[in-house]
């Protein structure tokens, strides 16, 4: 970016945005191509904000030389592969965006990296309804609510939970599907306070049952604070 602009509005958010918090940013990957620049970071100073935001950002820089210019797109996003999938989704090469094996701790088995390359490549067919980071260092915990974007899709109604083993240092990756908004959610609120049950299991489409859809997805209060 040396050398290049952008118009006040731009540069202020560009600043409010990234460049305030980039003694903070951790890149975890990162890809360049022309004009075009791609990151995934980690934000360290996420922690000191409100509980439960999350920590990770999605940045999509693009640069115009002839006008010695720069815009950018940023996302904040709860997982690292809703991240790869954000920037895939907005031109970024697939192979071009892979995490720094050296940077957190590696997946911990072969269902959550199949799952981690899912929703990096198709993650734009979900919407993400709520989601809450908890880094207790004796329960380090993501847990994401999904809904579906398409109407012909199995359990309309997803979770996704991250959790870390901090004695082996690896982290794990599971779904479950539920009928219902409402049923998703509250599940996660128990999963945050210990209480969750099993994941339901993901059902094939042949046996899927379209659930209700709903306009918005509300957003449950998690029990006590978790910093």
């Amino acid at each position: 970016m040396d050398g290049l602009n952008a118009d006040e509005e731009v540069s202020r958010d560009f600043y409010r945005e990234v460049g305030i918090h980039e003694p903070e940013l951790v890149p975890l990957a990162q890809h360049h191509v022309g004009a075009h620049s791609y990151y995934v970071l980690f934000d360290r100073s996420a922690t000191y904000g409100h509980p439960g935001d999350p920590q990770y950002v999605a940045v999509h820089l693009k640069r115009d030389p002839e006008k010695k210019a720069f815009s950018f797109e940023h996302a904040t996003m709860p997982l690292p592969a809703m991240a790869q999938s954000w920037l895939i989704h907005r031109g970024c090469p697939h192979d071009g965006i892979g995490l720094d094996p050296q940077m957190g701790p590696p997946p911990a088995d072969e269902t959550t990296r199949a799952l981690e390359r899912r929703l990096a490549g198709d993650g734009d067919h979900y919407a993400m309804g709520y989601s809450y980071t908890k880094d207790d260092p004796d329960d380090m915990v993501v847990v994401v609510a999904l809904r579906a974007l398409g109407e012909q899709v199995p359990s309309q109604f997803r979770v996704v939970v991250e959790e870390v083993d901090t004695e082996a240092w690896t982290h794990t990756l599971r779904e479950g599907a539920f009928d219902t908004a409402g049923e998703a959610l509250q599940w996660c609120d128990d999963r945050l306070t210990g209480e969750a049950g099993p994941l339901p299991p993901v059902r094939p489409a042949a046996t899927a049952r379209r659930p209700p859809g709903i306009a918005k997805v509300p957003v449950p209060r998690p029990h006590g604070r978790s910093r």
